[in-house]
């Protein structure tokens, strides 16, 4: 049996990186983490950011790097850290995201219901460790954040972990905001353990400080900008009237697998081995094909829905820092169903609202500050800066959706 050779794979951000051994090649390698390649990272962000085109798989390789860069400095400020931990911490990280449904979010608020990517994520894996005999039982637990060593945990999940340092780099880069270039390097130089948490030198308190301020404005400029809010809204709601109209027995143009997610109910509880499989086989390309047939489907709602998305004519979005009155709502409403002749439960479908909430550092889970005199401080109150403390109070937008031609 041929052993497969450990590749070295060019970024675009971080220069070469290397894949460490050759369980972590055959998981790169299988079918599930080979679809990353046709989920894009950003949903329908390239309608506002023509860059913004890369893919989960791009994410995952880039947090496997950085994760084995942060365990090198762990293991260089005498944490140990075994040979068996460091793929395990790898492993969960490259697959944090595998269970993203095409276009990210969109699917989880209209075909999939009451199940959290998440929950897949945990489910490819477990498919996963059973074919690869056991050998992903302790990513699987850092995953779920069950294992003993905390700080491993952290490094997965929390407000300074590996997935957000690379996330905000790669999507500053590919989109070309350049408020939320961050300095990864910078930050995982400066982690260290300290009570079996993960902490960041008091060094490194500046580079904190630029963290949380970029998190805080890629999220007003990208991933809450308005026109990605009412792409993205439009999305969930083509597909949730797609799924409407199956349910009725309407025939549509779809591929197999969004075929089954679109004709069958799925929720947690019947969410089994074999819809896993299907749900492997659906990507960004079943949904975008599918739209593209159902901008001349018969249903004038779908249709007009589609045809939004794929010609980028999208609704009209208003952003406010109160809520709109019912009264401003309901003129509105009452002259777009006059146009076109909808009936009430139609209406939602091109007039809707809801709210947006941005808060750049919560206090529940800290981002721990170790101090020269060996102290624990969360960053809120070890910054000398106020803006930190200001970004801990979570920020609430409002925002109206509806057909330009009533703007």
């Amino acid at each position: 049996m041929q052993t497969n050779k450990l590749k070295i794979l060019n970024d675009p951000i971080y220069g070469l990186i290397s894949i460490p051994n050759t369980l972590i090649f055959d998981i790169i390698e299988h079918p599930y983490f080979q679809r990353l390649r046709r989920v894009t990272q950003m949903g329908l962000s390239n309608l506002v950011y023509p860059g913004a085109n890369h893919t989960r798989f791009h994410h995952a390789i880039g947090c496997m790097h950085l994760m084995q860069k942060a365990i090198q400095v762990l293991q260089s400020k005498n944490v140990q850290v075994s040979e068996e931990e460091t793929t395990a911490a790898c492993v969960a990280i490259l697959l944090h995201d595998i269970g993203h449904g095409a276009f990210s979010h969109a699917l989880e608020h209209s075909i999939v219901n009451g199940i959290a990517h998440e929950e897949i994520s945990l489910k490819f894996m477990q498919a996963l460790n059973k074919e690869f005999e056991g050998k992903l039982s302790l990513a699987i637990q850092i995953f779920e954040g069950k294992y003993h060593r905390k700080f491993l945990c952290q490094l997965i999940s929390s407000q300074l972990d590996i997935d957000r340092l690379d996330y905000l780099k790669r999507d500053s880069f590919y989109t070309g905001v350049a408020e939320g270039n961050i300095s990864s390097d910078r930050l995982i130089t400066m982690m260290n353990v300290a009570n079996d948490e993960l902490v960041i030198e008091q060094k490194g308190i500046y580079s904190v400080e630029k963290f949380i301020i970029a998190r805080r404005l890629m999220y007003w400029q990208v991933y809450l900008h308005k026109t990605g809010l009412v792409a993205e809204s439009i999305l969930v709601n083509v597909l949730k009237r797609a799924k409407e109209l199956a349910s009725k027995g309407v025939e549509l143009f779809a591929s197999r697998a969004l075929k089954y997610f679109l004709y069958n109910t799925i929720s947690k509880e019947n969410f089994t081995e074999d819809t896993l499989e299907t749900f492997s086989k659906l990507d960004d390309y079943d949904v975008l094909s599918a739209i593209k047939e159902w901008t001349n489907h018969e249903d004038p709602i779908l249709s007009n829905l589609a045809t939004m998305i794929i010609n980028r004519d999208l609704l009209k979005i208003e952003l406010q820092d109160v809520p709109f009155s019912e009264k401003y709502q309901e003129k509105i409403k009452k002259k777009v169903q006059k146009e076109w002749s909808l009936k009430e439960e139609e209406l939602e479908y091109f007039v809707f609202s809801n709210t947006i909430k941005n808060q750049a550092y919560n206090t529940d889970k800290p981002i721990v500050i170790y101090t020269k005199k060996g102290k624990l401080k969360d960053i809120a109150k070890a910054s000398d800066q106020l803006n930190v403390q200001v970004l801990t109070k979570p920020v609430v937008k409002y925002y109206l959706c509806y057909p330009k031609i009533f703007a």
